[in-house]
């Protein structure tokens, strides 16, 4: 009498078991990604850079944290690879992005010139309300050299039959920033906010919508009240970058 022959299927399913991924690896591998908007914004402003900050360090924690945690419940979370790439990521980041920012802003200034910023043409509240329309340390640089930074206002030079010149421009109004303030209607932008440039010695630039690094003699001309359609500031820049 012949017998059956039973056979047997693996019913074992724990090699397909799933393990969530760690949310803290994908915010940090995000954090780390994100991280590296230092270095664009670096080689422009160090000040800008260390708004950045935020993001790198939330992503070095979140990473550390994230990989800790995988390796002490292997079995119920996976995003190793992640939390490390964020980790990294984030690290280079901060300490590569901080770097370079701080060795642009430690060399930009030619010899012989003194930094100021738009932020600091303008008077604080203690200086407006005693009338000071100038802050102290600004009025001190008149007549001197500076170097500054900001962007080309579109438009504000023409030629004679009106058509904005965009080529071979020689005098421009430089303006804090081409966002939110600068490049809507000029009656709105501060006195603080732009300064009156002419290129020395002949020399032209072309316009750009990139940020402008300029030094040359500072002029502080009268309380604006006096002269409302005549800037405040002006610059003969002698050096253009």
């Amino acid at each position: 009498m012949n017998r059956a022959t039973v056979i047997h299927t693996p019913t074992d399913t724990n090699d397909f078991e799933y393990r969530p991924l760690s949310t803290g690896a994908i915010a940090s591998a995000i954090f780390g990604i994100l991280s590296w908007l230092l270095f664009v914004v670096g080689g422009d402003s160090l000040y800008a850079a260390l708004l950045l900050t935020p993001l790198p360090l939330l992503g070095v924690v979140t990473g550390g944290l994230a990989w800790k945690k995988i390796r002490s419940m292997p079995n119920q979370l996976s995003g190793q690879p992640a939390a490390l790439a964020g980790l990294i990521l984030s690290t280079i980041g901060l300490l590569g992005g901080l770097g370079y920012a701080s060795v642009v802003h430690a060399t930009e200034v030619p010899e012989g010139y003194t930094r100021i910023s738009f932020h600091k043409l303008r008077p604080d509240q203690v200086e407006e309300r005693g009338g000071k329309v100038i802050p102290p340390d600004i009025q001190s640089l008149d007549q001197q050299r500076v170097f500054v930074k900001g962007y080309m206002r579109p438009g504000t030079h023409r030629s004679h039959n009106g058509t904005p010149v965009r080529k071979n421009v020689n005098m421009f109004l430089l303006v804090r920033d081409n966002n939110q303030c600068c490049f809507g209607d000029l009656a709105d932008v501060k006195y603080y906010d732009q300064i009156a440039v002419k290129l020395a010695e002949n020399r032209t630039t072309d316009y750009a919508g990139g940020l402008f690094r300029l030094g040359g003699k500072l002029i502080i001309h009268p309380h604006p009240t006096q002269h409302p359609q005549r800037p405040v500031y002006s610059l003969e820049a002698d050096y253009i970058q």
